[in-house]
């Protein structure tokens, strides 16, 4: 039989896309059930993997065609490319996998898209729960595994309890602090049959994210950012999540304060915006880095000082200045670092709270303390902190990064990366303007999730440019997906910045291990460009700096083709400025003359 006839084949309906979900109907299994509340919940992409768990599902999918499903090659990618259009679309992704084995491959998924707190609902099988415990065929203990790596998860044992439980599972997902909830279903959960209904709202008692900020506390933050000397905003990933870019922009233009956003924040404010000053943290600028040590109010929205972005807490803490930090949620609030004034609730609603509080205060910030600040930020800013040597004789990645922006900045482009130098020279040289635009693993720092991010980006965006920033070690890790590209034609273009070695590991065994590179140097690397072509794809190899704009615009204009370009940069270029483990924010080395 002809399999592409196979994948495009599909039964009589046994329900109608158009129906009402509530419409009164005959019994259904489990897995019709299952497959009625993913189109109550408006899911269109299903990305997966089949196994004898799930069989009836998959049969189940096969008599519907409104929620396409994609076929990965590996259950961590379904899990990255559903978590790429959570991120790119504000949607919750939606990923299947069997159990067992299936559900340990998409462990790494799903740790991933709860580190970056992304809505995300993740269905997987199970054994019968006649043999659950007794170590049956690829049976694991789903809820047990992923219980530190999920924000809920659920084991259905009755196929009654199951529409109520995937409503509750969207509900989870998409409210509060975002992220992903596990959906486990017993084999002979998904054959049984019930009555079917599906509720239009859900309550839970113990659970009831709280969403307007205390109006007393945003009345004491506007008085303290009213009365700052040098104010500086600092916002992350939350005001990405929270839909809260345009009041953070007002609030910026209102006040006229410098802002900076962390590596998952990126976009939020303009990067073009010379109020912005880039990205702050281990390698962040030093503008950005030396304002947050040095201003007296910080306002922190939706950001959760992390490791990676204030250093060393006792170096942050030897300088006095009061926070203030609004934050969905409360947890996160004095964590790390002593706040003075908590605001627990949606940053997008306590942000418009806030502005409307500050139109209608009559006092105003004092304009010759704001000048003076900022007139030393351009001080500091004069330092040109991502200046780098331009070389006619070997390619740097800088300026592939720079070359793509200036190519894209004018059309709608998603940039993905996996996780090294490419990322941070990714993240420092291309100005991202809008939000959602950049994808990328921030907290677990996860490799290999460029090309399933760019995949799942694709099917959710065509019309749009999708790029990998990706490198030679991460890239391997899931390129078998190029496979999927292929099937499901979501042409995406990767940039590989091909360095020969694992670039941020190399970096640090410089600078911390005294030049002992033990086992970061990749010796056996493929033939890249006829790997992509052995998989139906345009592979391009750059290795002049000369050929990098032209093989950029080739590949952009190859808009049906997945193109891989093979970009051969300088493996000896370190990613600067960057702060030091165990050092402070403000101790930054800003090149090799620093050593």
């Amino acid at each position: 039989m002809d399999m592409s006839a196979a994948e495009t084949k599909r039964a009589p309906q046994a329900q109608s896309p158009s129906s009402s979900p509530n419409t009164p109907a005959a019994e259904l299994n489990g897995s019709e059930i299952l497959v009625r509340c993913l189109q109550a919940e408006g899911v269109r992409h299903l990305w997966g993997y089949p196994g004898g768990a799930v069989l009836y599902i998959y049969d189940a999918l096969y008599k519907q065609d409104s929620i396409q499903h994609v076929l990965v090659r590996h259950e961590q990618a379904a899990v990255h490319a559903a978590d790429g259009f959570a991120r790119a679309t504000g949607e919750v992704g939606v990923a299947l996998v069997t159990s067992g084995p299936g559900v340990t491959n998409a462990i790494t998924g799903i740790a991933t898209a709860y580190m970056d707190s992304i809505p995300m609902v993740i269905i997987t099988g199970q054994v019968p729960t006649p043999a659950i415990g007794l170590d049956a065929f690829q049976e694991c203990d789903t809820v047990g595994i992923t219980r530190p790596i999920v924000k809920h998860n659920f084991l259905v044992k009755d196929v009654r309890d199951l529409a109520v439980t995937l409503k509750k599972a969207f509900h989870i997902a998409r409210t509060g602090r975002p992220g992903p909830v596990v959906v486990d279903i017993p084999k002979d959960v998904s054959l049984a049959k019930t009555a079917f209904s599906y509720p239009e709202r859900i309550e839970m008692r113990s659970y009831n994210p709280v969403r307007k900020g205390h109006s007393g506390q945003i009345r004491k933050a506007v008085q303290l950012l009213l009365q700052a000397k040098r104010p500086y905003i600092y916002t992350g990933g939350g005001v990405i999540l929270g839909e809260a870019s345009a009041e953070l922009r007002q609030l910026v233009d209102l006040l006229g304060f410098p802002c900076t956003n962390t590596l998952m924040g990126l976009g939020a404010m303009p990067g073009t915006d010379p109020r912005f000053l880039g990205m702050l943290g281990m390698h962040g600028t030093y503008e950005a880095n030396m304002t947050m040590q040095h201003c007296d109010v910080l306002l922190a929205v939706g950001a959760r000082f992390d490791d990676r972005v204030i250093g060393n807490p006792k170096h942050f803490g030897s300088v006095e200045r009061k926070i203030i930090h609004v934050d969905i949620d409360p947890s996160s609030i004095s964590k790390r670092v002593r706040v003075d004034i908590p605001i627990v609730g949606d940053v997008k609603d306590v942000l418009q709270e806030l502005i409307a509080q500050i139109k209608e205060a009559q006092a105003r910030p004092d304009a010759n303390a704001i000048n003076a600040w900022w007139s030393q930020i351009n001080d500091w800013r004069r330092r040109d902190c991502l200046v780098y040597k331009d070389s006619s004789e070997v390619i740097k990645p800088q300026m592939v990064v720079d070359t793509l922006w200036k190519l894209t900045r004018d059309r709608d482009t998603y940039i993905t990366s996996d996780v090294g130098q490419h990322q941070m020279w990714a993240a420092q040289y291309y100005k991202f303007d809008e939000p959602r635009r950049w994808i990328n693993s921030g907290g677990l720092g996860t490799m290999g999730v460029g090309l399933p991010y760019a995949m799942g980006i694709k099917l959710a965006k065509p019309e749009s440019d999708v790029f990998c920033i990706t490198g030679e070690g991460s890239i391997q890790m899931c390129i078998q997906e190029l496979s999927t590209c292929f099937q499901y034609k979501t042409p995406v273009k990767i940039v590989s910045l091909n360095n020969r070695y694992l670039g941020m590991v190399r970096q640090w065994q410089q600078l911390d291990y005294e030049g002992r590179y033990s086992h970061s140097y990749m010796d056996a690397l493929p033939n890249f460009v006829k790997l992509a072509e052995a998989y139906g794809h345009v592979g391009i190899l750059v290795e002049k700096p000369g050929d990098v704009e032209g093989a950029l615009k080739e590949a952009m204009r190859l808009t049906d083709r997945t193109v891989f370009l093979d970009i051969r940069t300088d493996p000896t270029e370190n990613v600067w400025p960057m702060v030091k483990a165990g050092k402070g924010i403000s101790e930054m080395l800003l090149g090799s003359e620093d050593l």
